[in-house]
């Protein structure tokens, strides 16, 4: 009789050690804040580099700006070296750094004042309009996407849901600039109800925080519309219709904070683009903001003002953003854990 050998299969009787899990397994909010503060850092490097080589690659001479068309040879090259420019590009890269971490960023080319002197003073009345503008475009898409959609679900009322479609269609796709100047047109020069540019009284905000969100609002009005159809063919929304849930609970309860995870995420990115209609639409206005002053830095080659702007304005998209992950974590743990 053949020796009967020894089975491979292991005893499953004996009690196997358990695997311990990470401290990051067992704390999905501290993994979560944890890759989501590493995304930020990465994000303000790239976005303090390609400021610093955007300026490296325009064509120019700063200290020529610097000391005037007419300055000689020898105050040129004296202004190069006041501003560190006749160093080695990456020697001038890295007290660019330096001079982030401690406030010092320069002088501007053109006013000689501070750069960060500049941007403290300008950028209160920018942040203002800015602000103004996403709270409302975010309030005015919540309630009226909301509100069409529960007239329009289901394919009711065809003749809503076409015009709806047409007029947000159509307004969404107003730049920044030719709403400015109808808002000017009908309501400052033919109606004469508020002022046409400058920053004062209430009034004076109007028109400039309307001409930022006037095309946003209607492209964030369609998506929070979209996804309230979405929401409301839900098994858990027709079950509160079955046990006849009034509408003011079932939406306020089960629809509203289920599209708000979905419409923040979306309106992140197009929160960004609104930052950046402020440009344009400071101009149109006078507005004494970080606008104009980008603008006219541009046409002077002021290179330290502009890269300190331009990371002004990336270091405020990229708070948003990461405000409006707080927000989804904050709204909905699970689906936002889950997602990330």
């Amino acid at each position: 009789m053949p020796a009967i050998s020894a089975s491979p299969i292991a005893d499953t009787d004996t009690p196997q050690p358990q695997k311990r899990e990470s401290f990051l397994a067992r704390k999905p909010w501290a993994a979560y804040l944890l890759r989501r503060g590493g995304y930020f850092v990465v994000s303000m490097f790239v976005l303090v580099t390609v400021a610093f080589l955007l300026m490296q690659l325009i064509p120019g001479d700063p200290a020529r700006v610097s000391a005037g068309e007419n300055a000689s040879p020898e105050a040129v090259e004296a202004r190069r070296v006041e501003l560190g420019l006749d160093k080695p590009v990456f020697v001038q890269y890295l007290s660019f750094w330096k001079g982030l971490f401690t406030g010092d960023l320069g002088e501007s080319i053109s006013s000689r004042m501070p750069v960060i002197d500049v941007i403290m003073q300008r950028a209160p009345a920018t942040l203002e309009i800015a602000w103004s503008a996403v709270a409302i475009a975010l309030v005015v898409a919540i309630c009226l996407g909301l509100t069409f959609g529960a007239l329009t679900h289901g394919d009711r009322r065809p003749g809503v849901d076409i015009g709806f479609n047409s007029v947000t269609a159509v307004i969404a796709l107003i730049p920044e600039f030719l709403a400015g100047i109808l808002l000017v047109y009908f309501f400052a020069v033919t109606l004469d109800l508020l002022p046409v540019a400058g920053r004062g009284d209430f009034a004076s905000y109007i028109l400039p925080v309307t001409a930022l969100a006037f095309g946003p609002a209607a492209a964030l009005t369609r998506i929070v519309r979209a996804e309230t159809l979405t929401v409301l063919q839900q098994d858990y929304v027709r079950t509160a219709r079955a046990r006849r849930m009034s509408p003011v609970r079932l939406y306020g309860k089960h629809v509203l904070p289920n599209l708000l995870t979905s419409t923040l995420t979306i309106s992140g990115m197009a929160l960004g683009g609104m930052i950046a209609g402020t440009v344009i639409v400071e101009s149109i206005f006078a507005w004494p903001g970080l606008g104009s002053v980008i603008v006219q830095s541009i046409q002077e080659k002021d290179y330290p003002l502009v890269q300190a702007i331009i990371i002004f304005y990336g270091a405020v998209v990229l708070l948003i953003n990461l405000a409006i992950d707080m927000a989804l974590i904050l709204l909905d743990p699970r689906t936002a854990l889950d997602k990330s």
